[in-house]
C-alpha cells in the first residue's frame, strides 16, 4: 500500500462521506473524522458490490457505483449518528 493509495482513500472517503451528510437530512452529530471513516467503509463496500454485480468500470466516472457508495455512506452516517445520539445521557 503506497501512500498516494492511502490519500486517495482518504479524499475519496471525505468526499462520499460529505455527499452521505449532504444526502441525509437533519443535523448529525458526528465530526469530521467519523464522516471521513464511513465514505471510506462506504466507497469499499459500495465497489465491491458494484463488482459482485458486474457493474463495468469505465475510463470516466462510474455513475452506478458512485450512486451505490453514496447510499451505503448516508446509510452509515444514519446509523452513526443515531449510536452517537443513543449514547448521549
Amino acid at each position: 500500500m503506497t501512500i498516494e493509495s492511502i490519500l486517495g482513500a482518504i479524499v475519496i472517503g471525505a468526499v462520499i462521506g460529505a455527499l452521505g451528510r449532504l444526502f441525509l437530512p437533519g443535523r448529525q452529530p458526528i465530526g469530521w473524522i467519523l464522516t471521513i471513516v464511513v465514505g471510506i467503509v462506504a466507497a469499499l463496500i459500495g465497489t465491491a458490490i458494484a463488482q459482485v454485480m458486474g457493474v463495468s468500470t469505465t475510463d470516466g466516472i462510474d455513475w452506478i457505483e458512485l450512486v451505490m457508495q453514496v447510499v451505503l455512506a448516508v446509510v452509515g452516517v444514519g446509523i452513526v449518528a443515531g449510536l452517537k445520539r443513543g449514547s448521549r445521557v
